[in-house]
């Protein structure tokens, strides 16, 4: 029995799946102080274990950062330099040894782009970013069903983005103000306009200038890692009519200089939701487990 959690900064979602990845039971919890949240996964999976009689024998992390994802580093499975100052410091290897299993970790984007990429929107692509734009903005990159990091994981949604026409908003992220999170993620658009994209008008200036933002992600992430799909998926992306003004503003940004079959016109195809929904995360933590426990 493989055991996933994929911890965002709100909530874990918290699974128990057999080796074909199937759930068999899943739980939410409320990210709240440490000890309390690790108590309530703690309870969640031994009585996963007890109700379904297995043990588990390996557990796969997809969660929020900065977080130490190099197997060699003292600070793997560690949760780095967070905003969220209680969760500084906390290793998931030490609240999990409890069950005396492996515990795999990466971050919560590279775990929902490797579930898309195997069960979901990417199937037929060899390079899948995908992107998340909720509480924070994280961008995760796959390739042939491996995720990728250098030194520490992609930081990509602290980039300094061009200022959309007009947007004097001094951004809300507390290391570098204006950067792309601190401009685009839920919480900046709550700031600056005081509800949540979702609830603004449909000719509110605000979709136009998220729309920029996060279409210069996109031209950003093509550049980088002429990646063969990018999925756009979190809360924000809900909002009705975004995913096309990103498409429309994306194919503006690139303007044409890159040359590939997988940039259709209008780049219907290569931008899209995510397939699996609000599950990609959760496959991905469990997905994570599953590897760890093929030796890959």
């Amino acid at each position: 029995m493989l055991g996933g959690i994929e911890a965002g900064g709100t909530k874990c979602v918290v699974a128990v799946a057999d080796d074909d990845l199937s759930i068999i039971a899943e739980a939410t919890i409320p990210t709240t102080a440490p000890d309390e949240t690790f108590a309530s996964i703690i309870n969640f999976f031994e009585q996963a274990q007890s109700e379904h009689g297995s043990d588990l024998t390996t557990i796969g992390v997809a969660s929020f950062g900065p977080v130490g994802v190099d197997p060699a580093s003292s600070s793997y499975a560690e949760i780095l330099e967070t905003p969220k100052l209680a969760w500084r410091g906390v290793s998931y290897q030490r609240r999990l040894s409890h069950f005396g299993v492996p515990v795999v970790i990466d971050t919560d984007v590279n775990g929902a782009a490797l579930a898309e990429q195997v069960y979901g929107a990417g199937k037929s692509s060899d390079t899948l970013a995908y992107v998340t734009v909720g509480t924070g903005i994280g961008v995760g990159v796959v390739r042939a069903g491996k995720p990728l990091s250098g030194s520490s994981h992609y930081e990509m949604g602290h980039i300094l983005p061009r200022r959309a026409e007009g947007d004097t908003f001094d951004g809300l992220c507390p290391s570098h103000g204006d950067c792309l999170e601190g401009l685009a993620a839920g919480p900046a658009i709550k700031a600056r306009w005081g509800h949540p994209l979702s609830d603004l008008s449909a000719d509110h200036p605000a979709h136009d200038i998220e729309a920029d933002y996060l279409a210069q992600l996109v031209h950003s992430i093509t550049l980088m890692h002429a990646p063969h799909s990018i999925v756009l998926g979190g809360g924000v992306m809900k909002t009705e009519g975004l995913i096309e003004r990103i498409r429309v503003k994306a194919e503006r940004y690139l303007a044409g200089y890159m040359k590939h079959a997988t940039l259709d016109t209008g780049l219907q195809n290569y931008i899209t939701k995510p397939k699996l929904g609000d599950k990609s995360g959760i496959i991905g933590a469990l997905a994570l487990a599953r590897a760890r426990n093929a030796g890959e």
